[in-house]
């Protein structure tokens, strides 16, 4: 292997090294956000809490002798009446939910104000084998929910599910005292909000402790946040946990071990967030553990639940509030929750804000140009349009950067007989090519790196821009083309195939290939085609070779962020051909009055 081969492989890593460090270090979650550590991980070992339902013949049968005692590994049962079975919907200004009395639980959770495909878009994602949300386990138990068929009744903007149980034991002849259980959902008025109250009353009004394993019960949200989605790669779309703990200042990304985590620590909210929505639960103030967990399971590629189990409970009564955050991932949905007088439910200083991903130090950069693309929707209602005018504008400021690259890259191409003859002269030598190439370039007061300079001073704003178009919330379901880009938010997809094809899977996206093929063009035309040496060999890499690599690595990206950068290769390529151009003619005009001041013998001029 010689030389220059292994000297294209190592710039090659280093490209990969520095593109995947870059990535991580802006387009992840805020670095100051620290993992949060696994705690007390423990795999749940109580027993399963069956739930059966009585007759209401038979509740008088039932012995009251029993207490609630978790020692006693009996089956939780319901006894009170039964009411209807069938799934009814309830509709706010902000929600269209469909409940199932079975377990008080909801299969159906949309957003009216969002759409996908043109329908509310559905943020509960399961399937016919996954359980509801917002069911309820007994104690720590968290693989047989309480599905006992509630009663319910629907007052204003609250839905009841109330039910009586008791604790049967394993000869099925004993039961402690009955206890009422109620589950109130609270909808507000004019945002994402919504309180799920549960309320447990012992029937003879005693102290008796309602405690599993040291647990009453556990309140559950699964199986996973919508839009639904066929797999996940972290980047482009995304589930992930974060945890805001009491007196912290900043949110933590829980890092799961075997895909589970658990914490006694008081938590303000914990959060499910994905690229443009979130659910956030925010607990009241009794020390609940909470619960975190990833698996692939139930006909989905993946769920990722959350659990809060509060403890025993040891009071005739007790009435528990969570607080749930069902929602965009927008900062103007989610700070009304710091100002009590601008939510329905009086709450302040939540802080949900902090759940939105952002793009660290150039978070204000991102801001300056978001605020840009919005106000030309403004004036064109075409995002598309808007990134192609922003992308204009952006080369027209950096236009006096570029033009000095360009010029740089124009004066080396003019060099072009020169650099021949000093290759000609040392066919076989290319070390000395190189340092004849170097005097030359001292001579003519040129920078070899001088095109490069631009590129660093552009960098920042590529990645802010990147940072916007990867998770504008305004870009979803932005139409820029129909037929060809119905959303700004995906990869365009022209064709679908049978079948995966390697590392590109079974679409076709448009985009990325006009995007490679511009970028291989405008690194041909800004390179010196005659370089000497190991030089042309790394040219010839960087113009093919990083393309390619590009290529794959933007293959699923957002078609609104590949429409800019193609949008910035077919500008630069306009000025690169006109820049060249200028210095050609200026060149021939310097050459040709040179030759006329300088004329040869007998009065020849000089060629």
């Amino acid at each position: 292997m010689d030389k220059n081969t292994i000297l294209a492989i190592v710039l090659s890593v280093l490209v990969i090294t520095v593109g995947m460090t870059i990535q991580t270090t802006f387009f992840a979650p805020d670095p100051a956000t620290q993992a949060v550590q696994q705690e007390a991980l423990q795999p749940g070992t109580s027993p399963a809490a069956a739930t059966t339902t009585l007759e209401p013949a038979q509740y008088s049968q039932i012995p009251s002798n029993i207490a609630w005692n978790s020692k006693l590994p009996g089956s939780l049962v319901s006894v009170g009446n039964q009411g209807s079975s069938a799934p009814f919907t309830f509709s706010t200004e902000y929600f269209i939910v469909e409940f199932n009395p079975n377990g008080a639980s909801v299969s159906s959770f949309k957003l009216r104000k969002h759409l996908d495909e043109g329908q509310p878009v559905e943020l509960l994602f399961k399937s016919q084998e996954s359980n509801d949300a917002f069911l309820l386990y007994a104690g720590k138990d968290k693989t047989n929910p309480i599905d006992a068929n509630f009663r319910y009744q629907i007052s204003g903007n609250k839905v009841i599910f109330t039910q009586e149980f008791a604790l049967l034991s394993e000869d099925g002849k004993r039961a402690g005292d009955p206890f009422t259980l109620t589950k109130t959902y609270t909808f507000g008025s004019e945002d994402y909000l919504f309180q799920i109250d549960v309320a447990t009353k012992n029937s003879v009004n005693k102290a008796v402790p309602l405690s599993f394993e040291n647990a009453a019960y556990t309140l559950a949200f699964e199986p996973q946040i919508g839009p639904s989605f066929a797999s996940l790669d972290n980047n482009y779309n995304y589930r992930r946990f974060y945890v805001k703990e009491d007196g912290s200042s900043k949110k933590s990304q829980v890092k799961l071990s075997n895909g589970a985590y658990t914490t006694t620590k008081p938590l303000s909210w914990v959060a499910l967030v994905g690229k443009y929505f979130s659910m956030i639960a925010i607990p009241d103030a009794t020390n609940y553990t909470v619960s975190l967990s990833e698996e692939s399971d139930a006909g989905l590629p993946l769920q990722s639940s959350m659990y809060l189990t509060r403890p025993a409970i040891r009071s005739a009564s007790q009435t528990d509030t969570f607080r749930f955050y069902a929602g965009p991932q927008l900062k103007g949905d989610m700070a009304i929750y710091n100002d009590a007088s601008q939510n329905s439910f009086g709450v302040a200083n939540l802080q949900l804000e902090q759940a939105l991903d952002s793009s660290s130090w150039l978070g204000w950069l991102e801001t300056i140009l978001k605020t840009i693309l919005n106000l030309l929707y403004k004036v064109i209602p075409n995002y598309g349009v808007g990134i192609i005018i922003l992308t204009f504008l952006l080369k027209m400021v950096l236009y006096p950067i570029s033009k000095k690259g360009m010029e740089s890259t124009a004066k080396m191409a003019s060099l072009s007989p020169k650099m021949a003859e000093i290759k000609e002269k040392y066919p076989d030598n290319p070390t000395k090519q190189n340092e004849e190439m170097a005097t030359l370039y001292k001579k003519e007061k040129i920078n070899p790196m001088g095109g490069c300079l631009p590129m660093l001073l552009q960098f920042p704003i590529l990645i802010a821009f990147y940072g916007l178009l990867n998770k504008h919330f305004e870009l979803r379901g932005a139409m820029f083309i129909p037929g060809w880009i119905p959303d700004l938010s995906m990869p365009d997809t022209v064709f679908t195939f049978g079948f995966n094809l390697p590392f590109l899977g079974n679409q076709v996206h448009l985009l990325p290939i006009i995007y490679t093929v511009s970028m291989i063009y405008s690194m041909k035309i800004t390179q010196n085609a005659s370089t000497a040496g190991s030089q042309q060999s790394m040219m010839k890499f960087m113009t093919y070779g990083m393309p390619l690599m590009f290529f794959f690595v933007l293959y699923n990206a957002p078609s609104g962020l590949i429409l800019y950068w193609s949008v910035m290769n077919a500008l630069s390529i306009f000025q690169q051909l006109y820049t060249n151009k200028k210095k050609s003619k200026e060149a021939a005009e310097e050459k040709s009055s040179n030759v006329q001041q300088f004329p040869g013998p007998k009065g020849k001029k000089r060629t």
